[in-house]
């Protein structure tokens, strides 16, 4: 073999030893983090914290994604159709949303004597309500000059997000003070811990008048609490508006509404009775109660967001 051919194999060789160490595989993302990275499902093995580059957006659980193999595995893109068209459903809904911030008198002016210009009208009486935050004016006039515009429909009152007031761990019946995040199971063999998140009245405020349509909740799994792996939140309802002194009472569960492994943020969708009853402020928060090592986890967040329909 000449030195032409032996230098022309070497290169094909490490061209083919390049192209394997850039290899992209397919994956299925299990859970976002608190930190923007993703954990994987690859080739039958669980990935934690595998960065993303900026051209992967809107990540969720689900997501079937392009990984780029290598000591250091990173998350390309995602696999799927066209976002086109939700992309474009959404950015309508907000347009609509922010449409309807808007006060609709275009200018507000005043003086002495009458306005100058053409097609105003004298209003003997002005009336004024509120609704959904924004003003709605109406004038009553001597004689109809201009057809006035029809009254729009009453907007669905806007979604509105409740953080909790206070949250906290209870265990043997009492308060935990070693336990810095809502906390529930036992690691050590100390007792089994409960945790609580506070609303006082917040989200019965929130609901007054309203038909509720959906209440959701956000929580985030702290990272060196149990095992890595997925573990089932175990979610009570309670009546505390605030943190007791003793025992943290558990009323309405368990409900295994979420799973989340280490580091993982994910959003419940709580029961309809749940909403029923924290809407009317029969329960006033939400609890995580479990038994053992094996679902022993702690979690922050506990906002709720609340859709309505009326």
């Amino acid at each position: 073999m000449g030195i032409r051919d032996q230098l022309g194999k070497d290169l094909a060789g490490l061209q083919a030893a390049s192209a394997a160490g850039l290899q992209t595989v397919s994956a299925e993302v299990t859970d976002v983090t608190d930190e923007g990275t993703v954990h994987l499902r690859m080739m039958g093995a669980d990935l934690y914290d595998v960065p993303c580059t900026d051209a992967y957006r809107n990540r969720k659980a689900g997501d079937i994604v392009a990984v780029r193999r290598g000591a250091v595995p990173v998350v390309l893109w995602r696999l799927g159709a066209d976002p086109a068209e939700t992309d474009q459903t959404t950015t309508e809904q907000i347009a609509v949303q922010a449409s309807l911030d808007v006060q609709v008198v275009r200018a507000a002016t005043y003086g002495t004597g009458a306005p100058a210009g053409s097609g105003w009208q004298q209003a003997t009486e002005v009336h004024v309500r509120k609704v959904d935050g924004r003003l709605e004016l109406y004038f009553k006039v001597a004689s109809i000059a201009d057809p006035s515009p029809g009254t729009p429909d009453v907007p669905v009152p806007k979604p509105v997000t409740i953080p909790p007031d206070d949250s906290g761990s209870w265990r043997n019946g009492r308060p935990d003070e070693y336990a810095s995040a809502p906390t529930q199971g036992d690691w050590t063999g100390g007792g089994n811990r409960r945790g609580g998140w506070f609303y006082g009245s917040a989200i019965q405020n929130a609901c007054a008048g309203k038909t509720v349509a959906k209440m959701q909740v956000k929580f985030t799994r702290r990272r060196g609490t149990g095992a890595n792996a997925r573990r089932p939140l175990h979610l009570y309802l309670h009546d505390h508006a605030s943190p007791p002194s003793g025992q943290l009472d558990l009323d309405d569960g368990p409900e295994e509404l979420l799973s989340l492994a280490v580091g993982a943020t994910g959003t419940a969708t709580l029961p309809a009775s749940w909403r029923s009853q924290l809407a009317s402020g029969a329960a006033k928060g939400l609890a995580i109660y479990a038994s053992g090592s094996r679902d022993y986890l702690a979690v922050t967040g506990g906002r709720i967001t609340i859709t309505f329909s009326a």
